[in-house]
């Protein structure tokens, strides 16, 4: 039997660049049901509620003109892309481990998708699929396979086509069946609520098992992920309904003509699960990590939380202060104005604006808050600057 490597002989793993791509020109608010289109023919009643607290001013859709632009695998392959050059060819890439909410078909995977794009030479494939955590969770692969000796240079991604999802043309027939049935012929708010939070784009990371010769590195110290679906419900979902007893009823056992008459594939979440439990349950685990790496909030030189909306920064701050770990504004990081929420790739947008914006000095620490609100994962990296 093979001995496992004892936690000493482990090797560190490093983040050596990273790369993103946002597609087409940013979309302000005042543009959004310009792309997507308006269901009923009418403008949605709760957009303009929904953008105020969420305060995302612009984001990228892969779509324009009433045509895709790009699928999300053409994303993944832009952005992986750009980690490579003369000095670190493609070539010596050896693991590619990718993680979306929405790739572009149920089979092949994901990361088999990409690496068909990219062409090159053979690979290790991973393909993490669930909602924002998947990225950060395609990363972990990525991080024990350089650790434990298996390769030596490793991309992680996370990226989102979800613009394509949320075209009013989608919901069109859901609409019409309630408006022949004489009910209320409007989206209902768990559906509509989505489609003005979400847009596309794609980030890569390059892991290695050394450090940038110049410049700086990221060192993972760790990357810890749990669930509680064991204690909560399902929160946000696609492809089924939502039954009385809380169960999910699958696309795959109803019948087809239901899946346009009730938006099936539709993303849809349970706003007031998720205020009752996203934050609260993040905090959970947070004091469950500085209990077992031994590290305070007074350790943390940039927090970079994942956040689905502003209304969240206060209630984020409030409750960790409460609990003792709170970081003060200034340690934070975000750009989800800017970019908006792009699910799976949000924590690779945020790692490479950061990278990039000079801030960084060696010895500092990244602490990163990855929430997945579909049946509450959570996923926190800790980070040092080399």
């Amino acid at each position: 039997m093979r001995k496992l490597k004892s936690p000493e002989t482990v090797r560190p793993v490093f983040i050596t660049r990273l790369s993103k791509y946002l597609p087409n020109d940013p979309v302000a608010n005042d543009q959004m049901e310009g792309v997507l289109g308006m269901v009923g023919g009418k403008p949605s009643k709760s957009r303009a509620i929904i953008l105020r607290n969420n305060g995302i001013k612009t984001r990228y859709y892969a779509y324009k003109n009433g045509r895709s632009t790009h699928s999300n695998a053409q994303l993944v392959k832009e952005a992986v892309s750009g980690l490579f050059d003369e000095k670190i060819p493609f070539s010596e890439l050896q693991l590619l481990a990718c993680g979306t909410t929405s790739p572009d078909q149920l089979l092949p995977s994901h990361a088999v998708m990409v690496h068909g794009l990219l062409g090159g030479q053979p690979l290790e494939l991973i393909s993490a699929s669930g909602a924002c955590a998947a990225g950060v969770q395609a990363m972990k692969y990525a991080y024990f396979s350089i650790a434990s000796g298996g390769v030596e240079t490793a991309v992680a991604t996370g990226s989102e086509k979800l613009s394509t999802w949320m075209l009013a043309q989608k919901f069109q027939p859901e609409v019409d069946n309630l408006e022949r049935l004489n009910e209320n012929p409007f989206l209902g708010f768990e559906k509509d609520f989505l489609r003005w939070m979400l847009s596309d784009g794609a980030a890569a990371a390059l892991l290695q098992s050394q450090p940038n010769e110049e410049g700086i590195s990221l060192r993972i110290d760790w990357i810890e992920s749990t669930s509680f679906a064991h204690e909560i419900e399902t929160c946000m979902y696609a492809g089924g309904v939502k039954q009385a007893d809380a169960s999910l009823l699958s696309w795959n056992d109803m019948d087809p003509a239901d899946w346009t008459t009730q938006s099936v594939f539709a993303l849809k979440q349970d706003t007031k699960l998720l205020a009752k439990h996203i934050i609260n349950k993040g905090g959970e685990h947070l004091q469950q990590l500085m209990a077992k790496h031994g590290f305070t909030a007074a350790d943390v030189d940039h927090y970079l939380p994942h956040m689905s909306s502003e209304v969240f920064r206060q209630k984020i701050r409030d409750e960790f202060t409460a609990m003792g770990m709170g970081i003060p504004e200034e340690k934070w990081f975000t750009n989800l104005t800017r970019v908006g929420n792009v699910g799976t790739a949000s924590p690779f947008l945020m790692l490479e604006e950061l990278f990039h914006s000079g801030k960084l000095q060696k010895g500092q620490k990244i602490l990163m808050m990855v929430p997945e609100s579909s049946r509450f994962t959570y996923v926190h990296l800790l980070l040092t600057v080399v």
